[in-house]
């Protein structure tokens, strides 16, 4: 089988798993009663605590003591177990410590998956830089064609969800023995202490203020990116209350509507160049805050018929929103440090994004709306909601171009020409 075809099998069932139930659990926990909103809070934010730790530590064993490709299917097989026995927990702390030994097993394999990628395309000579993105987008259709298999099938308020998930984590962990061989080879570099293996070397970066500002509003925005993944499908989902509203397509297929926003960052991917070229890095980035406002704008004001065009809008200007910001912080932290802590410099804007970003937004967003938008019949204001949210993205625009300054340098004029 070609490599190319073997790795687009491989991403494209790595983002399935995710796709199945990372923006359908918040209608299952709500239309099931699981929890409050605090709780459910802390569901989502797993993915934070996760993504603190758990990559750096399984990336030490990949380099050191197994292979990773076969590393990488243990962790599916593992994490396809959980999520087997995720439908039979119904109390809202054992939920909890479920999904966190889940996500444990799960966000390592998004690191190891580029891992044994990018080792099996220099082992047969392929450019890497050219041939990967390529092969990465096949992971967002398997995240789209995992929320329309669920909400396709009636699936969105179910625990089949996590069956579903499970099946193909299982199917990805046999798969994953067969991949190409990616042995570890730390061992042949003895220089590198365990600081710098953990990437603890990039938190000298924080002595300097421009990536001090940097960091701190990429945890911020990391914040906002959990804030849809939690509450969109289950903020229209909770429309069928409404006899209005009941019948409707969107409200039948929330996850189908959601997955215009993957579908919109493979489009906004392809525009980057030419914003980043026309606009400059830092402008690009304030793209991206301000679409964060439109995001939740949009969501506050539409709804499922004639208000279905603003739900649509949110979900395309999302694309903006997510991609604007990761990629052009990724070329900033590459071009703007030095090239001995350029690899953990990326691994502390991941960090930032996806696990104290995630970790602060799930919580936060939690007992926001427990304490202010949960009704006495336990439903939310979703209008409300929606508007602090934006707010708090205007908030964050508003202040960003104020005080994150820098300069361009050499490296980083390459970067945007030939982006």
């Amino acid at each position: 089988m070609n490599i190319k075809f073997r790795l687009i099998l491989m991403n494209f069932m790595q983002f399935f798993i995710w796709g199945a139930w990372l923006l359908t659990i918040g209608n299952y926990w709500f239309s099931n009663n699981l929890g409050t909103g605090t709780q459910f809070g802390a569901i989502f934010s797993t993915m934070g605590i996760s993504a603190i730790f758990m990559p750096a530590l399984m990336g030490i064993l990949a380099d050191r003591y197994i292979n990773a490709e076969k590393l990488y299917g243990i962790l599916h097989i593992l994490g396809g177990c959980v999520l087997a026995c995720l439908p039979l927990v119904k109390d809202p702390s054992m939920f909890f410590w479920v999904m966190l030994l889940n996500m444990f097993f799960y966000m390592p394999t998004l690191s190891l998956s580029i891992t044994v990628a990018y080792s099996a395309l220099k082992n047969t000579g392929n450019d890497v830089v050219k041939v990967y993105p390529p092969i990465r987008t096949w992971g967002t259709v398997g995240f789209i064609v995992a929320l329309w298999t669920v909400t396709l099938t009636d699936n969105e308020t179910s625990s089949n969800q996590f069956y579903i998930a499970a099946a193909v984590a299982f199917a990805l962990g046999i798969y994953a023995f067969t991949l190409p061989k990616c042995p570890p080879l730390l061992n042949r570099d003895k220089s590198k202490t365990l600081t710098d293996r953990l990437g603890l070397k990039a938190f000298t970066l924080f002595k300097t203020p421009r990536f001090a500002i940097f960091f701190a509003f990429s945890m911020l925005l990391g914040a906002a990116l959990q804030l849809t993944n939690a509450y969109g499908d289950a903020f229209i989902g909770e429309f069928k209350n409404i006899p209005a509203y009941k019948s409707t397509f969107a409200v039948r297929y929330p996850a189908f509507i959601m997955s215009i926003s993957q579908m919109s960052e493979t489009l906004f991917i392809l525009a980057i160049p030419f914003f980043l070229r026309k606009f400059g890095i830092k402008n690009v980035m304030l793209f991206s805050m301000l679409a964060w406002v439109l995001r939740f704008g949009l969501f506050a004001f539409g709804n499922p018929a004639d208000g279905l065009w603003m739900i649509i809008l949110s979900c395309i200007v999302y694309g903006m929103a997510f991609d604007f910001f990761n990629i052009s912080g990724s070329l900033f932290v590459e071009t703007q440090t030095t090239p001995e802590i350029r690899g953990s410099a990326q691994g502390l804007f991941m960090m930032m994004v996806n696990g104290f970003g995630a970790l602060f937004g799930s919580l936060a967003s939690g007992v926001i709306i427990d304490k202010f938008f949960t009704l006495a019949d336990n439903s939310r204001n979703w209008h409300g909601i929606w508007l602090t949210f934006a707010a708090y993205a205007l908030v964050i625009a508003v202040v960003f171009p104020f005080v994150f300054r820098y300069k361009h340098n050499a490296a980083l004029k390459h970067a945007i020409a030939h982006a």
